[in-house]
C-alpha cells in the first residue's frame, strides 16, 4: 500500500516563502476594561483572533510606562491562555520607545505573539525599531526572537513596501487608513475614511493592493485597516468580505468586540467551498498528487495547493472545536496543529 503523503510535504517546496498562520482577526484595545475583556472572550472562543494591546493610542499622555506596565500584567496574565497577544509600541521617533520596549520585552518577550511598529517612515525607521527590540531581547538573554508587525500608513512607508515585505523580521504588514488619508493634507476626502469611501477611492485602493501583493510576494501577511461604524455589523461584514475577496487580504482589524465573528465569518471559506476542497485533496492524496478528473474538471498540483490552502483556512477560522471540518479531515491533516 503506497504511504500518503501530506499535502504540506507534496504541495510545497521546503525553500518556497509561505506566509504564517496568523488568525484571520487582529483585535486592538487599548483601555484597561476593554483589554481585559477582549482577553476574557478570547479565552472563551479560542485563538480564532488576536489580541494586540494598544500601547500607542490607548497609553494616556505622559502614563506610557504606568500603561506599558499594564499590558505586560495582562500578556502574562492567566486569561492568555494561547499566546496569542501582542502590543503595539509607540512610533520609533516617541520619547518612551525605548523605554517601552525594554520594560514589556524584559517582563513578557517570552509570551509576546508580536511586536506591532507603527507609522515607520520607510524601511530605515522599521530596522532602528528591530534594533532596540532586539537589543532589548538580547540584553535580557531572551531565547526567542519576537516576531513583529509593521503598520504602512505613511508616503515613507508605501513607497517602500517591498523592502518592509521582505525584510526577515516582519511577519505581517497592517494598512492604517486613518492617518495615510490624513498625511494627504485634505487631498483626499474625510469620505474615503468611511467603509464605502475606503474600497473606493483610488489612492486608498492603490495602496491595500501594494500593501498585499507586497506581502503575498515575500510569504507575509497583509492585514486591513479598520472599519470604524462599529455598531453597523452589515458594514463590518461586507468591508470584510471586500478585503478577503476583492483584495487579497488574510488578515484585518477590529476595534469592537461585536466586529470579531463577523470579520472572522468572513474570512472563512464557504461550506461549499471546504467541501469541494475536501473532495479534491482526497483525491489528489489518493492518487499521489498526480492530475486527476474531478466532475469532468482536470486538477493538478496547480489546483491541490489552492484547495489545500481553503482547508487550512477553515482550519483557521474554526481553531477551537474544528466546526468546519469533518472530524476526518482533522485527523488526517490538523492532528498535529
Amino acid at each position: 500500500m503506497t504511504e500518503l503523503v501530506h499535502p504540506r510535504q507534496a504541495l510545497f517546496d521546503p525553500d518556497e516563502l509561505v506566509a504564517p498562520a496568523l488568525p484571520v482577526c487582529d483585535h486592538y484595545s487599548g483601555v484597561e476594561a476593554r483589554m481585559r475583556k477582549s482577553l476574557a472572550l478570547q479565552a472563551e472562543l479560542g485563538p480564532i483572533f488576536d489580541v494586540t494591546l494598544d500601547g500607542e493610542d490607548g497609553a494616556p499622555v505622559g502614563g506610557e510606562l504606568e500603561h506599558a506596565e499594564l499590558m505586560a500584567e495582562l500578556v502574562a496574565g492567566p486569561d492568555n491562555r494561547y499566546g496569542r497577544v501582542g502590543i503595539r509600541l509607540q512610533a520609533i521617533d516617541h520619547p518612551r520607545f525605548e523605554q517601552v520596549a525594554e520594560l514589556v520585552v524584559g517582563r513578557v518577550g517570552a509570551r509576546l505573539a508580536y511586536l506591532m511598529i507603527p507609522k515607520p517612515r520607510g524601511l530605515a525607521d522599521f530596522e532602528r525599531a528591530a534594533a532596540v527590540v532586539d537589543e532589548a531581547a538580547r540584553r535580557h538573554g531572551l531565547a526567542r526572537t519576537i516576531p513583529l508587525h509593521a503598520m504602512v500608513e505613511t508616503h515613507g512607508a508605501l513607497r517602500e513596501v517591498q523592502a518592509l515585505a521582505a525584510h526577515p523580521r516582519v511577519e505581517s504588514l497592517s494598512f492604517g487608513l486613518m492617518d495615510f488619508v490624513s498625511a494627504h493634507r485634505g487631498a483626499i476626502p474625510q469620505s474615503a475614511m468611511g467603509v464605502e469611501g475606503q474600497f473606493e477611492h483610488p489612492l486608498v485602493l492603490r495602496a491595500k493592493l501594494e500593501i498585499a501583493a507586497a506581502c503575498h510576494g515575500w510569504g507575509k501577511v497583509p492585514s486591513h485597516c479598520v472599519v470604524t461604524e462599529f455598531k453597523d455589523e452589515k458594514a463590518i461584514a461586507a468591508a470584510a468580505e471586500k478585503a478577503a475577496r476583492r483584495l487579497g487580504y488574510t488578515r484585518m482589524w477590529s476595534i469592537h468586540p461585536s466586529q470579531i465573528r463577523p470579520i472572522v465569518d468572513a474570512f472563512a471559506p464557504t461550506t461549499a467551498e471546504v467541501d469541494q476542497a475536501i473532495e479534491i485533496v482526497f483525491a489528489a492524496q489518493a492518487a499521489g498528487w498526480a492530475p486527476i478528473r474531478h466532475r469532468d474538471t482536470l486538477h493538478d498540483r496547480a489546483s491541490y495547493r489552492y484547495f489545500w490552502q481553503v482547508l487550512e483556512r477553515a482550519h483557521q477560522t474554526s481553531a477551537r472545536d474544528g466546526a468546519q471540518l469533518p472530524a476526518e479531515v482533522r485527523r488526517a491533516f490538523f492532528a498535529d496543529a
